[in-house]
């Protein structure tokens, strides 16, 4: 059949036949390598979550987190790889995707400031939803933890959203990490009462309440020598979930105790002097 074509037919197909085989076979080419890069990138997404699901620290979002930026820079690489099938330099498709990203990550310092942050608290893990934290002046429960704030909630129930880099760069103060908490208190008494009296019934209100721990060892003692009273320190290992309402319970007990046992707690007294101008003016 190509015989019975005209001769210059025939030399323009010789020419052209070659080339579309040529861009056909990479075409064909390029969409295979999509299919595969898309699926392989799938794959590894999974496989990148799985492996961080095995880590007891890590979490959830966390695991989604980096399977997410695995899937995206799979896509790319296949992206890049299909573009050089069809000539594209990718060389310097490249460099302006490093200047386009420097540019992007300049723009949002702060930002990438937070997930960075994010990122390190929730691999690291010093606090948990339902902790009672204190940082940079601010304390509450937390409530949520995510790539970019924390949620904390004020025991009078206000939302505080603060920005991941601000408590990553402070100090953490958490209350509820341990199983258990020391209980402090100070009580005053005058200088004319008993001291081991009044430490006497401070150790058996502890006795007394089931949920002050044996160990470690309760504690009381002189604190400091006042200005109108002695201080005497009572220490006592709790449950944290029971330290306010044990606090509570032992300062009222204790109190009406002294109160019963005639030991009394100085409060600050005042004399006031008035001056009669009218009557010095007489005199």
């Amino acid at each position: 059949m190509l015989d019975q074509l005209p001769p210059e037919v025939r030399e323009q197909l010789d020419v052209l036949l070659p080339l579309v085989m040529e861009r056909g076979l990479g075409l064909l080419s390029a969409i295979l390598i999509l299919i595969l890069g898309l699926w392989f990138a799938g794959k590894l997404r999974l496989w990148t979550m799985r492996a961080f699901a095995r880590m007891p620290q890590m979490d959830e979002m966390l695991q989604n987190f980096f399977g997410t930026i695995v899937w995206y820079l799979a896509i790319i690489f296949t992206v890049l790889a299909v573009l050089a099938k069809f000539g594209v330099q990718t060389a310097s498709l490249i460099a302006v995707l490093g200047a386009a990203g420097l540019a992007v990550g300049l723009a949002l310092q702060g930002t990438l400031a937070n997930v960075a942050a994010g990122v390190m608290l929730l691999i690291i893990r010093p606090f948990r939803a339902g902790h009672y934290v204190e940082v940079g002046g601010i304390a509450g429960t937390v409530k949520s933890l995510s790539l970019f704030t924390t949620e904390l909630s004020t025991p009078d129930n206000v939302q505080i959203i603060v920005p991941n880099s601000d408590i990553w760069g402070q100090a953490i103060k958490n209350y509820t990490y341990h199983p258990t908490r020391r209980l402090d208190v100070t009580f005053g008494i005058s200088y004319g009462d008993n001291i081991g009296k009044a430490m006497g019934i401070i150790r058996a209100e502890i006795e007394a309440d089931a949920r002050c721990l044996a160990e470690p060892e309760p504690f009381t003692g002189v604190l400091n020598l006042g200005e109108s009273s002695v201080d005497i320190v009572m220490r006592v290992w709790v449950a944290n979930s029971e330290y306010w309402n044990v606090r509570f319970d032992l300062m009222q007990k204790i109190k009406e105790r002294f109160d019963a046992e005639g030991i009394t707690i100085p409060f600050p007294a005042r004399t006031v002097y008035t001056v009669n101008p009218a009557k010095e003016a007489a005199e």
